[in-house]
């Protein structure tokens, strides 16, 4: 087993892994059911980091072959050390992607089977609702992205997901269940949208990771140090959890505490580890 400030890698598996970079800030462990996603998401980096034509990474979600057995395997070894980190569902897909997810459920239940906690993070609105009976209080998570509460402005940049009443919708029932919920402010295609998205949701999102835009032209043409000084603002205002990410951080006041890995389960309803 290796530590490192990303996560943890345990030596032999593959399936579940230690995120670095820019992922790593979001989860210290994640898994990836599938390859491709139907979102069609305009500013997704995922098809070049796969080497995947975007026409065929868009064209929609194919389960990976012999997933389930060799999330088997890892989730075993990771037990076998007592490791019971949550595991985030996805990185370079959607767990709940336009097209069939229900391997999504059975990677979920594997990894509750084997003492790890879940969580998902999607732009697939209610299609999540299906697995809502999976999460615990005391163990799991429920995120979404979202880029705008305008339908139009989310419809250009990401075709295929739900459209952010929906994902709406579907965290304030996550939290109704007592559920942890976090939003993924990232990409931030518009710096009033994200402000809005904030004073909008926080009395149902119990965290938000805020992160710049990049790979587009915004990521040049956007003033992210004042981005950075006006989100400070609207989170001092309305009192939310948050985490800036690593490309915002210059902009931060001296000695800000932003840490990176917090609890993200209910603490106040915590359950045994099984």
């Amino acid at each position: 087993m290796e530590l490192n400030s990303d996560g943890i890698s345990v030596k032999g598996c593959s399936i579940i892994y230690a995120p670095k970079g820019q992922a790593g800030e979001y989860s210290a462990l994640a898994a990836n059911p599938y390859r491709g996603c139907g979102h069609k998401c305009a500013y997704c980096y995922v098809p070049g980091v796969l080497r995947m034509d975007r026409r065929d990474f868009d064209s929609g979600a194919m389960p990976r072959p012999g997933f389930l057995s060799a999330l088997e395997k890892d989730a075993r070894k990771y037990r076998a050390l007592g490791i019971a980190e949550q595991v985030m569902l996805s990185f370079t897909t959607d767990p709940y992607h336009p097209g069939d997810h229900s391997l999504t459920r059975d990677t979920l239940k594997t990894l509750k089977e084997y003492g790890l906690g879940i969580c998902t993070l999607t732009k697939g609105g209610a299609r999540a609702l299906r697995d809502k009976d999976l999460f615990r209080p005391g163990r799991d998570a429920f995120a979404s992205t979202l880029t705008s509460l305008d339908p139009a402005f989310s419809a250009k940049w990401e075709r295929g997901a739900s459209l952010p009443d929906d994902r709406i919708r579907t965290l304030r029932t996550f939290h109704e269940a007592g559920i942890y919920t976090w939003v993924s402010l990232e990409p931030v295609l518009d710096t009033q949208a994200a402000l809005e998205i904030i004073r909008h949701t926080h009395e149902f999102v119990d965290l938000f990771k805020i992160g710049r835009v990049n790979y587009v032209g915004l990521t040049q043409t956007t003033d992210w140090k004042q981005f950075t000084r006006d989100v400070l603002d609207v989170l001092g205002d309305t009192g939310a959890r948050h985490y800036i990410k690593r490309d915002l951080q210059p902009y931060l006041p001296r000695g800000y505490s932003n840490p990176m890995r917090v609890d993200q389960f209910r603490a106040s309803d915590l359950l045994p580890i099984i």
